[in-house]
């Protein structure tokens, strides 16, 4: 069935019409597997009044997670540090991007009580990009890990960083401090990398990866990919193989979702089977876990995917 379309944007990258197994479906109109029942139990309020009390940033809330009710029911969160402002501009992310304010040198200490107040004991840290810092915020992000070390002996820590611009002594600063798992996302295929993404670099993005191995034997990395931002299926065997040569354990997969009318289009919807093919051909290319469904993110089940993985690599 042909279907005109109407959205300059899309027709200007040449992107294909929303469909879902050749049938066409609006972009306003959810499919039947992206629709989630929010909760508001006890749990969750708990978690959001420990995160009120200590002026924290969630990912969660700002990037409008659609897993957010079930991760913090299950007394999950991932920490967004360094304020909740970024010095970059991605088409698909709903953080704000503004001039950050000074860095908060108490975060690492909040941050720490949280989670033990939480009672977690696998937690994932993001932070916005820092390009205003001389290193990125690469000390803080040291000390957030360090202070979570101290007040929660034997809690995993996924760090989830900017590329530091490249700089190796900066990432080095957060691999010294000995995260569990180092993630940094490629989130889309190279040709649309540049569009997307435009501070960031496709291969400075595998680069980051790769360097994250060397500078520690047995580093567990970590990498992302958003379906339906204007991909081709045809591109995504090879963002997998990329992700794998750089040494990648992890890779998660999910639906993208559009935050607001200001943000890239959702281009189509990526059915369930689709993303269990993915999962698949990952791991054939040697890729320890990969995580793929609609409303998978990054830090979905992160501590299942950690040990997962741990389970697949060699000592």
């Amino acid at each position: 069935m042909a279907v005109r379309d109407h959205n300059p944007y899309r027709r200007r990258l040449h992107l294909p019409i929303v469909s879902t197994n050749g049938v066409p479906v609006p972009v306003d109109r959810k499919p039947e597997w992206l629709k989630v029942r929010l909760q508001r139990g006890p749990n969750f309020r708990e978690l959001q009044g420990i995160m009120r009390d200590r002026s924290l940033h969630t990912v969660c809330e700002e990037a409008m997670c659609p897993n957010i009710s079930e991760c913090w029911e299950d007394r999950e969160a991932t920490f967004l540090i360094l304020g909740d402002r970024c010095t970059r501009r991605c088409g698909f992310c709903d953080v704000m991007t503004a001039k950050p304010g000074p860095v908060d040198e108490d975060e690492p200490r909040r941050v720490a009580d949280a989670v033990r107040a939480m009672g977690l004991r696998f937690v994932v840290i993001t932070g916005v990009a820092r390009d205003d810092l001389p290193d990125g915020g690469a000390r803080i992000w040291a000390e957030v890990i360090g202070a979570i070390r101290e007040a929660v002996p034997g809690c995993g820590v996924e760090v989830l960083p900017t590329d530091f611009k490249g700089g190796e002594r900066d990432i080095a600063t957060v691999i010294a401090a000995g995260p569990d798992v180092f993630a940094h996302n490629l989130e889309t295929v190279r040709r649309l990398h540049a569009r997307i993404r435009p501070a960031f670099g496709y291969d400075r993005t595998l680069e980051v990866l790769r360097v994250a191995k060397r500078l520690r034997h047995g580093q567990i990395t970590k990498s992302n990919l958003i379906l339906g931002m204007g991909e081709r299926p045809d591109e995504i065997p090879q963002a997998l193989r990329d992700l794998a040569e750089a040494g990648s354990e992890i890779v998660t997969m999910g639906q993208y979702l559009r935050p607001s009318e200001h943000h890239l289009p959702v281009d189509r919807w990526v059915p369930p089977e689709e993303f269990a093919g993915w999962k698949e051909l990952g791991e054939s290319f040697g890729i320890a876990h990969v995580e793929a469904g609609p409303l998978v993110r990054s830090s979905y089940h992160a501590g299942e995917q950690f040990r997962r993985a741990l389970g697949s690599v060699p000592a």
